[in-house]
């Protein structure tokens, strides 16, 4: 091939893999031949904001974003203690999953930023009660922003099959 048609062809492929049709709350994005459809996941049960999707469900995958442990019926943090923002953040994710057709079973990987790494047995202890046997892949973090009084940010992974 000559080197116009490469240019040609790399633009052409490159826009056909980055290619994204808008139109409600989904998208589809085009990946080589197959098309993905991309829901927007949005529930009144879990805090949610204009700068971020709840979750999204693409395909078989349900991606929920950091969640923290914000009570999405007072908008108040649900507790000052490291168990009660866990309990409330895993509650918040549980929902999304449930918007997006999942369940804590599907999930295979979860996220974790915490503000005090000492809080990581407190985090541990209540996370056990949600997780109690074949838990999924995890990684603990420190969360990097200060927000006030926010212990605990919480996002998942799950496959549904």
């Amino acid at each position: 091939m000559r080197r116009e048609e490469n240019v040609a062809h790399d633009k052409e492929r490159v826009g056909e893999r980055n290619l994204r049709s808008y139109g409600g709350s989904s998208m589809r994005v085009r990946r080589g031949s197959t098309v993905m459809p991309r829901q927007i996941i949005a529930t009144a049960n879990a805090p949610a904001s204009p700068l971020y999707s709840q979750g999204v469900k693409a395909g078989p995958h349900v991606l929920v974003s950091g969640i923290v442990g914000i009570d999405p019926s007072t908008g108040s943090l649900a507790g000052d203690t490291i168990q009660d923002q866990t309990r409330q953040a895993l509650t918040n994710c549980e929902a999304i999953l449930r918007a997006g057709g999942a369940s804590l079973d599907d999930v295979i990987e979860v996220g974790v930023l915490l503000t005090n790494p000492a809080d990581f047995g407190g985090l541990n202890e209540e996370y056990a009660r949600w997780f109690p046997s074949e838990p999924p892949t995890r990684y603990v973090a420190r969360l990097g922003v200060e927000l006030p009084g926010v212990l605990i940010s919480i996002r998942m992974a799950a496959f549904i099959t």
